[in-house]
């Protein structure tokens, strides 16, 4: 957005409110936002030289309205509390509406060379604007572990909205200040995997445009870390004491203690009813055996009485 452009864009809201337009600048809500109009909003999307004017008209633009009759029986220095309230939240309605549109001003470009297309409100022609400034945009610390993925990433939050950009450049930059290309393309970002010591070192990235100059330039100080340890948890399968062999002594080996498993109320009752099955089989025996051999003592006493008896006879 131009340095005029924001300024006649409020105007324009402005003339788009209620009657009594030109006392809305006695709402306290919309001195509030004009105030965080100038401090929050212009220093990010308009350079500091145009921020003063800028607000100097919009104000004035704001104020002036005051002086505009609408008709021969309308007066502009006086209104109700509720007509103060609905022209004013017209205005702040339209003011956001601005704000959250986040226009961007001339050159985003923190640093390096942005090719911007910008239409020209003079004559409603599109052109390309060149904003030049450090080519340089600093350098970047990188810490990576030995065995993991060094990642450099050189794309700023500008680069896809500007034209003529061509290649990003990655080069190794040696101690004797020579430079080896470690890749070229369309893709802003460097991947290396399981990355060791030798690749610890100064990288240098650097973004081509269809201008002699390159767009931007980043260093990356990459400094790579011991491995990580990763400490393994023992499976509950696996045995925690070593087997000792023949003829070494085990010094500090945890003993285990092994406790002893509880059968499960199936396995109980299974022994219970198999044991007092043995004991009926036992009693059972016995009882037959008794049987039988009182049976037999039976018999032979009739024996006896029946020999006691006929040799008593024969005597």
């Amino acid at each position: 957005m131009g340095p005029w452009g924001l300024p006649l864009l409020v105007a324009t809201l402005a003339g788009c409110l209620f009657p009594t337009r030109g006392c809305v600048i006695c709402d306290p809500k919309v001195r509030e936002a004009l105030n965080s109009l100038e401090m929050d909003y212009l220093p990010g999307h308009l350079e500091a030289n145009h921020q003063k004017k800028v607000m100097e008209k919009i104000k004035q633009a704001v104020e002036d309205f005051k002086d505009l009759p609408f008709d021969e029986d309308s007066y502009m220095g006086v209104v109700d509390e509720a007509t103060l309230e609905k022209a004013s939240w017209s205005l702040l309605k339209d003011m956001k509406r601005i704000t959250d549109s986040d226009a961007k001003a001339f050159c985003p470009n923190k640093c390096g060379l942005m090719l911007q297309p910008l239409i020209w409100c003079s004559t409603c022609q599109k052109q390309v604007h060149t904003c030049r400034k450090s080519k340089n945009c600093g350098e970047r610390e990188v810490k990576v572990h030995q065995m993991e993925d060094m990642i450099l990433d050189c794309e700023l939050n500008w680069h896809k909205i500007s034209q003529g950009l061509t290649d990003y450049s990655f080069y190794r930059v040696w101690k004797n200040n020579s430079e080896t290309l470690v890749s070229k393309g369309k893709e802003p970002v460097l991947t290396k995997t399981m990355v060791r010591p030798k690749d610890a070192g100064t990288y240098r990235c650097e973004l081509g445009s269809i201008q002699s100059s390159p767009a931007t330039i980043i260093y990356f100080h990459v400094t790579v870390l011991p491995k990580r340890i990763q400490e393994e948890i023992p499976s509950p399968n696996t045995e925690t004491q070593d087997e000792t062999a023949l003829g070494e002594v085990a010094l500090d080996l945890p003993h285990t203690t092994v406790e002893p498993q509880t059968p499960k109320p199936e396995q109980l009752l299974r022994r219970r009813l198999f044991g007092v099955l043995i004991w009926g089989l036992v009693v059972l025996t016995v009882c037959v055996l008794t049987a039988i051999l009182f049976s037999r003592s039976g018999k032979v006493v009739d024996f006896i009485k029946s020999r006691f008896s006929s040799g008593s006879r024969a005597a």
